[in-house]
């Protein structure tokens, strides 16, 4: 599993969230498994997106359509507020604790 985190400036959510739905389609169709959307507690202008993919390959060409299809075009971005920062993940290792293994 790849994950293509994508973290940028937003001027509104509610907007930036509006154009992020618009796209689901495409997100599936290019093999996107699911996404994970954050904002830093202490910026409400931010977003960071986790899209997971099956490869690198499908999240590098996801990457390349929004830059050339979505990022370049502000009817298709209409709240982004500059470059986004990107990169391509892999977990190495993760871990939940369960409810038992939680101080008291």
């Amino acid at each position: 599993m790849k994950t293509l985190r994508i973290e940028h400036k937003i001027t509104d959510y509610t907007v930036w969230k509006g154009a992020f739905d618009r796209f689901a389609d495409m997100r599936a169709a290019a093999g996107a498994r699911g996404y994970l959307i954050r904002r830093p507690v202490d910026d409400a202008q931010y977003v960071i997106v986790d899209l997971d993919f099956d490869s690198g390959e499908e999240a590098q060409a996801f990457l390349e359509m929004l830059r050339t299809r979505v990022w370049s075009t502000p009817a298709n971005s209409p709240a982004l507020a500059g470059a986004p920062i990107t990169r391509i993940l892999v977990t190495e290792e993760a871990r939940r604790l369960s409810a038992d293994e939680l101080p008291a």
